[in-house]
């Protein structure tokens, strides 16, 4: 393999997640929240406020591929259910809060956060050899702290997190960012995803090789793309390099 750099996605490709976006507990734990801002909604209500101004942000996106703002959808709902207590709070706690409301609902939903077998490994093994970047359709008040905690950031020298820029994959702008990074062409670039459509079709229309992850997660196929390599556990990606 004429490999000089790799992107890699992250949430079913390095991380395995699981998350139940629609738990009571979570839109629960936010009303509460949100009553020592001055804001009285019902659990209930946060969550139909939230996926109605979710599906809204898409909705008026002029992208093709859009991605909502997760703050954003948080600091929609305070704007519009603020009291004059609410007004009256520090600019500093107002200005923080959506990011708040954001982490703790990602908090309470979250059911699975843990590397996939020998994923630590294979960075160990690839970092300081060759340039390693992150292309990953989530929310930078999700993906950045997640990514901490399972102990891998550290790793890769560009992270392009989709949520930063209004748009997901397989967009080709976000696997340009990651190659303009890193300073390698893409057709010496390997994109290691799950997903056949978002990861694989994405990192292929911008002539970068491609290795799918069987995980359990994401698209497995799409029209006639077949990917450069598959593979079922990570050590696969070092013993094709020839490390």
């Amino acid at each position: 393999m004429d490999i000089e750099a790799i992107a890699f996605d992250v949430n079913g490709t390095l991380v395995e997640i699981h998350t139940e976006d629609d738990m009571d507990a979570a839109f629960r734990a936010v009303g509460h929240l949100l009553t020592y801002q001055g804001i009285d909604l019902r659990r209930h209500q946060v969550r139909d406020l939230y996926f109605q101004i979710l599906k809204d942000q898409k909705k008026n996106s002029h992208e093709t591929y859009p991605e909502f703002d997760a703050p954003g959808v948080w600091r929609t709902i305070i704007e519009t259910n603020a009291t004059d207590f609410t007004r009256a709070l520090p600019p500093e706690k107002l200005a923080q809060l959506p990011v708040l409301l954001s982490e703790t609902y990602r908090g309470v939903t979250r059911r699975r956060l843990k590397l996939y077998p020998h994923v630590r490994k294979v960075l160990k093994a690839l970092h300081g050899r060759i340039p390693l970047a992150i292309v990953t359709d989530a929310q930078s008040t999700y993906a950045r702290g997640e990514l901490h905690k399972v102990g891998i950031a550290e790793y890769f020298g560009s992270i392009v997190v989709s949520g930063d820029h209004g748009y997901r994959k397989p967009d080709p702008r976000l696997f340009h960012m990651a190659l303009g990074a890193m300073g390698v062409p893409a057709e010496n670039t390997l994109y290691v995803g799950n997903d056949m459509f978002r990861d694989i079709y994405g990192a292929r229309e911008v002539g970068m090789r491609t290795m799918m992850f069987n995980s359990d997660q994401g698209t497995k196929s799409y029209k006639d793309c077949v990917p450069d390599y598959s593979i079922d556990d990570h050590l696969q990606l070092l013993e094709l390099l020839g490390m």
